[in-house]
């Protein structure tokens, strides 16, 4: 739930891309009062157009007039272009501003971040698990962190300054609903690997595969959707440059998740090849034990169509 703060932990915020994480930041931000000031700034002339015609914030239309005197920076831009963002909006940070990102990939994005910033900025990477399958300016919603972790990767860095910091950053997020982890860059992506990237691998394999079926069944792939073909269209309906990214900068860990994946899919395959039923059922339920487990922690819901109420549509993104 979002919490309506009396007093504002900032006073400008500066929003880095106003796509779908973008523009719900802007939305949340202002339901809840976390700063007196929402700036808007897109390379993308016809965004910052649109951003402006539904009122997401004030909206710049240069890097400088955005990020100029902000207390905190969110680059909200597919992981691929997360160090040009940063480079671009370096010379105009402030001392002391906090210098952010929302990207599914964390260790790359920390590293990108520290090497183009001033030494009185503070960087503290962030990722918000949350989002849904559409784009755009006008796909923002204030409620789309309420419920959901935010996990943070600061830095090393242990001098007061910085610590409060990446207590008012955590203060921020809270105050949208979610709940806020810390945890190392790297354990994050290996996380993240697991929980997403490679579902996204799957579900995008999947759907290729079924086109390419269409040749020989004549639509009945898609005729005929079953719930779980159904769910991973919707996953693989997600932005491809954003998933292109996240796959490129987080090779190492998707690579080591998948390897796993494929020994254990070799396994199943056998499985069924020798109609070991008994190691068939074993995998089954554990498996739905993992379900049950996400339902139990609030992650999901055991309602009908598949867990999903019908006024939802978040599949996790990043």
């Amino acid at each position: 739930m979002i919490t309506k703060i009396s007093n504002p932990i900032f006073d400008t915020i500066t929003i880095i891309g106003a796509g779908l994480i973008g523009s719900s930041i802007a939305r949340a931000s202002e339901a809840s009062g976390v700063a007196k000031t929402i700036r808007i700034y897109d390379t993308n002339e016809a965004v910052r157009a649109c951003a402006a015609q539904i009122g997401l914030g004030d909206v710049s239309d240069t890097i400088e007039a955005a990020c100029t005197g902000a207390d905190l920076v969110v680059l909200c831009t597919p992981v691929g272009v997360l160090g040009a963002a940063a480079q671009a909006a370096a010379p105009f940070l402030k001392e002391g501003a906090i210098l952010t990102d929302v990207g599914s990939v964390k260790e790359s994005a920390l590293n990108d971040m520290v090497a183009v910033s001033p030494a009185h900025v503070h960087v503290i990477a962030g990722h918000p698990i949350a989002g849904t399958e559409h784009s755009g300016p006008d796909a923002g919603f204030a409620k789309l962190f309420s419920g959901r972790w935010c996990i943070l990767t600061p830095l090393e860095d242990q001098s007061d300054s910085y610590q409060v910091s990446v207590q008012k950053l955590s203060r921020f997020w809270e105050a949208f609903g979610s709940t806020v982890e810390i945890m190392s860059a790297k354990r994050h992506d290996l996380v993240l690997a697991i929980t997403s990237h490679l579902p996204h691998l799957i579900a995008y394999n999947i759907c290729a595969t079924a086109e390419d079926m269409e040749q020989v069944t004549e639509g009945e792939v898609v005729k005929f959707s079953a719930g779980g073909f159904r769910d991973f269209t919707r996953i693989a309906a997600s932005d491809p440059t954003m998933w292109r990214d996240v796959f490129l900068n987080n090779k190492e860990a998707v690579l080591e998740t998948l390897g796993r994946f494929t020994e254990d899919l070799a396994a199943l395959q056998r499985a069924i090849r020798w109609s070991d039923g008994d190691q068939l059922f074993d995998l089954f339920t554990r498996a739905r034990s993992i379900r049950k487990s996400v339902i139990d922690a609030g992650q999901d819901t055991a309602a009908p169509n598949f867990g999903r109420r019908s006024d939802e549509d978040d599949t996790p993104a990043e």
